[in-house]
């Protein structure tokens, strides 16, 4: 008995001591795909109030309350319908591993299978049980250009259960974990809403007081991103970050000391898609299609990075932007003080932003230790 490893998680609730069962998806409760309704029949969506979930409805959040497509009743009855509760799990294409589960009764399209849960397993703990393995289901997909699990296959991926009392209480426990991920992340965009809010009051007074008056080119200059481009994209769990001026920001880490940028702070500004960060730490880049910004001084560096917000500048030409056309795009320049001003409102924004994001990337992390502490 001193040797035998048990069939039991590292981390659990010290009530329960019984050896976790072997099982697949399918002892959670039965497996459906999703189907489309006719596209060509505008009935089928018209006025739709009937929720249908694409892979772009999953992976926000645990619980799907909206979809970005409904369906009209006529539509619904086209589709395969699951109730409230059953789980969600994309499982083709680029966005293979995304879940969320049914808040009420909808349906979803072809790329997603759902477990509709049976009475012997707990909704949430299943859920988890299958976040907590996707990660080594991939391994079943093997090499192919688009990854896929049919239906057949998803329901034979092993896993395991456990008593229902600790099924429970380990769904309820983590889930209490996503309730709050859910409520900072509803901060963030409450948050996210003021700054743009009083971004456009502010530029939108200046412009009305003072006008277009400068151009950006006048305080912003340029550097090209070559001498920071970061040979390996083997990524490190530490060291330099390795930044995009697109959504992903931080692409990954890098253990290369040459080639760093750390002239303090600036701007990357994305030649082809005219996003922009403003960035206060040491950093490389992956791609060449970056112009780095800077002023020269801090608090006209965060004047211009605003007003470049406040532009939401965007385009669908694939070409450079900043030297033909941003840098001469027209400016409002007030008076230093303004600048000042303007400058601090939004860096101390700015730093209560990182807080609460940092604690929601915190309380990811804390989520991903139990999963994989509390499941086999």
């Amino acid at each position: 008995n001193d040797k035998k490893v048990l069939n039991v998680p590292a981390l659990r609730f010290p009530e329960f001591t019984k050896e976790w069962k072997k099982c697949t998806i399918k002892d959670y409760g039965e497996v459906i795909t999703g189907n489309t309704p006719p596209t060509k029949n505008i009935e089928y969506y018209s006025n739709g109030s009937y929720l249908w979930a694409s892979p772009a409805d999953l992976g926000l959040s645990k619980h799907i309350t909206s979809t970005k497509t409904k369906l009209s009743l006529l539509g619904l009855k086209k589709t395969r319908t699951i109730p409230q509760g059953s789980i969600l799990v994309t499982c083709i294409g680029s966005t293979i591993g995304k879940m969320g589960m049914a808040t009420e009764t909808m349906s979803t399209n072809q790329q997603i299978n759902s477990v509709i849960v049976n009475d012997s397993t707990n909704n949430d703990f299943a859920y988890y049980a299958i976040l907590n393995a996707f990660p080594r289901y991939l391994s079943e997909v093997g090499v192919q250009a688009v990854p896929i699990l049919s239906k057949s296959n998803f329901e034979k991926l092993p896993n395991h259960t456990t008593t229902k009392e600790e099924q429970r209480k380990l769904g309820y426990f983590l889930n209490l974990l996503d309730e709050r991920i859910a409520t900072q992340n509803k901060i963030i965009d409450k948050l996210q809403s003021l700054i743009k809010g009083i971004r456009n009051d502010v530029f939108g007074k200046l412009r009305k007081d003072i006008g277009l008056n400068a151009k950006v080119g006048d305080v912003l200059s340029y550097e090209q991103p070559q001498p920071y481009i970061v040979e390996d994209t083997e990524y490190t769990a530490g060291g330099t970050p390795v930044l995009t001026a697109n959504k992903a920001f931080v692409l990954g880490y890098t253990s290369e000391t040459d080639g760093i940028y750390d002239k303090g702070d600036c701007i990357i500004f994305d030649d082809f898609t005219l996003d922009c960060k403003y960035v206060d730490f040491p950093f490389k880049v992956k791609s060449s299609a970056i112009k780095i910004l800077t002023a020269k001084n801090k608090e006209l560096l965060r004047y211009t990075f605003e007003f470049l917000k406040y532009l939401d500048l965007s385009t669908d030409e694939h070409k450079r932007h900043y030297i033909a056309e941003t840098q001469n795009q027209e400016f409002i320049l007030p008076t230093t003080q303004i600048v000042r001003t303007i400058a601090h409102a939004f860096s101390t924004l700015s730093s209560r932003m990182q807080t609460i994001v940092k604690q929601r990337d915190m309380l990811e992390l804390q989520k991903q230790y139990l999963l994989r502490q509390m499941f086999i």
